[in-house]
């Protein structure tokens, strides 16, 4: 397994021509033109936020309130890119971009979900100083743990904010997940694309992450105030639950596009990894159709009560 700096010099001609291939397919784009201005008023003092403006299903609300402090707490995943990955050669110029592209979306969301009203702002706010006060971002000492994090990171963010759209009943919310989903996807294709010459490099220490990294992978978001209780709603909702992160996160990435199974001249180190992997990805599996069938019945037990 290679050590931080080799790899990190070796794979930075790869990162050269990604960061390219990066700018060349992204698009500018403004927050302030996808805003529905229009819909807005003041918020008088002292008066407190009426949920009832907006009608919205609240696994809904669990979802965007969590969204958007992820992407506030931006400064500390910049600073654990940067301390991992340096901020020289393209390695810096990538973290920079990518979090200049990253801004955008704390500012989009909070402007679209003030505008329409659709969040307690106070809330919101009290959450938002909390959450960066503590700065809690996962936290990898290797390069190839840290490209695996990232790929696998970058497009469950991408298929969280792409769902909760999905349910926004407003087409100028759609739009504004749609986008920011968008960039995320970008992001992630880097980093797929980044982590396969890695295995290229050093599959052993790359096999050896994956299992680590699905092992203890952690949705951003890990320090929100009531976590918890978001993430389970926002599960039952079907917007990211144990099912999409193995049918849309882990079996495209792990096994289809890194070829997981396939992989050869790997160390015994790797090896057991490799069968551990598997065997964990099988167990997501299982849970993931457990929860999906009480939540089945449970929505099947509501509807009864309703027309009882």
């Amino acid at each position: 397994m290679f050590p931080n700096d080799v790899l990190l010099n070796e794979l930075e001609p790869v990162v050269a021509g990604l960061l390219d291939k990066h700018l060349a397919a992204s698009k500018e784009w403004f927050p302030h033109e996808l805003v529905p201005w229009s819909r807005g008023r003041d918020f008088e003092p002292g008066v407190d936020w009426d949920p009832d403006e907006v009608q919205m299903d609240p696994a809904v609300r669990s979802s965007l309130f969590v969204n958007l402090l992820t992407e506030d707490n931006l400064p500390y995943y910049f600073r654990t890119i940067e301390a991992l990955f340096g901020r020289d050669t393209a390695w810096g110029t990538w973290a920079r971009r990518w979090t200049a592209e990253e801004g955008r979306h704390s500012i989009v969301l909070r402007d679209y979900l003030t505008v329409t009203r659709a969040l307690d702002p106070v809330a919101l706010e009290r959450a938002r100083m909390q959450q960066v006060e503590k700065g809690e971002v996962p936290e990898v000492d290797l390069v190839t743990d840290g490209i695996v994090y990232v790929t696998l990171q970058e497009l469950a963010t991408r298929i969280a904010h792409h769902n909760t759209g999905k349910l926004l009943e407003d087409r100028t919310g759609y739009e504004v997940m749609k986008r920011v989903a968008a960039d995320e996807n970008r992001h992630h294709l880097f980093y797929r694309d980044l982590g396969t010459a890695a295995l290229e490099v050093d599959p052993s220490g790359m096999v050896v992450a994956m299992e680590r990294q699905v092992r203890e992978f952690e949705m951003p978001g890990t320090g929100i105030v009531d976590f918890e209780s978001h993430a389970y709603a926002i599960a039952k909702a079907g917007i990211y639950d144990f099912t999409v992160h193995h049918d849309n996160v882990l079996v495209p990435v792990i096994l289809r596009h890194w070829n997981v199974e396939a992989l050869e001249g790997l160390t015994p180190e790797a090896e057991q990894a490799r069968a551990k992997l598997l065997k964990r990805m099988e167990r997501i599996a299982r849970v993931g159709r457990r929860f999906s069938a009480d939540r089945e019945r449970e929505a099947e037990a509501e509807l009864v009560g309703a027309t009882a």
